[in-house]
């Protein structure tokens, strides 16, 4: 899914001949990035103060667990035990359970999407000075910061009395409605942020009373009444299905979602309508589908999948045919040399 439009090239680094050829690739290239532990890149002879001095317009990514400083920096790192260490998986589920690591694997991501944002903004210097420079994201760093809800509570100084997890409620319990509610089929987020959005269900719910009852007057007090105001929605979601609740709420202006399962998601169509998925030939899988980028940059051509994910190597003779200039002798020696690998079929 993800690298789709890539090409693979396969050298072997602790041989010397692979690192010679993965330097001169170097010299010629924008970005260099690796997600090594910390310090493997400098233990191979491949570090930035080597590759910065071989192409001083070269942009250094390095993308780690924890950062390539502090006490952390050595532990091994994953999506699962980032999610841990970063408190997210004590954020994620009910107050009565255990912990739970969310679904998708959000470290991984918010890693890689600062990763990305950092190296363009240093492509972006490098256009300025013409000089290149290192680009550090700890997938820690950035995990945390999609805990500004929860940590907010604990930022004044004072340490708040909140529960470790709120299920699907506000992360600091602030807003009611905020909720996933059952349906006839399934399920629906709804979250009321204003006021102007409890005006609008109380409406839809039939309880127009409640809208001169000081006692649901503000956002905290109706915060303090959530448990009340959940069962009368859930009251009202029940007697309908998922969709038909979004079509109720969209159209009185109450922000609300279904909750829409994998296969459901595959198949949406608002999802077709914008071409998120393009159906491709793999060597391996045969017809498959797989994700177009979700940037779109108008103006430019589409970043629409042209060829599939490559097998490893697959690229590797062309590549260095191309770019280096090898001939096909000096090929044949460094495979004959395992510097070099041909494609895995």
């Amino acid at each position: 899914m993800l690298n789709s439009n890539k090409e693979s090239v396969v050298l072997d680094f602790k041989h010397p001949d692979g690192k010679a050829l993965f330097l001169r690739l170097a010299r010629q290239a924008d970005v260099v990035v690796e997600n090594f532990a910390a310090g493997v890149m400098d233990r191979l002879g491949l570090g930035w103060e080597v590759l910065s001095a071989e192409n001083p317009r070269l942009v250094y990514g390095s993308g780690t667990g924890f950062g390539l400083t502090g006490p952390y920096r050595d532990l091994p790192a994953m999506d699962l035990t980032i999610q841990a260490m970063s408190g997210i998986m004590n954020a994620t589920g009910f107050p009565d359970r255990p912990p739970v690591k969310a679904g998708p694997a959000v470290c991984d991501f918010l890693g890689g999407v600062h990763l990305f944002g950092g190296i363009m903004s240093a492509l972006l210097q490098r256009e300025r000075t013409g000089q290149g420079q290192r680009v550090e994201v700890a997938m820690l760093d950035a995990a945390v910061m999609a805990l500004a809800s929860a940590l907010g509570v604990h930022m004044d100084g004072e340490d708040a009395h909140m529960p470790p997890r709120t299920g699907n409620r506000h992360p600091a319990l602030a807003m009611a409605p905020y909720n996933v509610y059952p349906t006839s089929d399934g399920y629906v987020a709804i979250f009321t942020a204003s006021d102007r959005h409890w005006d609008s269900i109380v409406r839809v719910l039939g309880r127009e009373d409640l809208l001169t009852n000081p006692d649901y007057a503000s956002t905290p007090d109706r915060a303090a009444r959530m448990e009340e105001i959940d069962a009368m929605v859930e009251a009202w979601t029940r007697r309908h299905g998922k969709d038909d609740v979004l079509a109720i709420l969209t159209k009185a202006h109450v922000p609300c979602a279904p909750v829409r399962t994998t296969r459901e998601v595959v198949n949406d169509p608002h999802l077709a309508s914008r071409e998120v998925w393009a159906e491709i030939d793999h060597p391996r899988r045969g017809k498959t589908r797989v994700p177009n980028s979700p940037i779109r940059l108008h103006g430019s051509a589409p970043g629409l999948v042209e060829r599939p994910a490559p097998l490893l190597g697959q690229d590797t003779d062309r590549v260095l045919s191309e770019l280096l200039g090898l001939s096909a002798s000096e090929l044949a020696a460094l495979h004959a040399a395992g510097v070099i690998e041909p494609a895995k079929s």
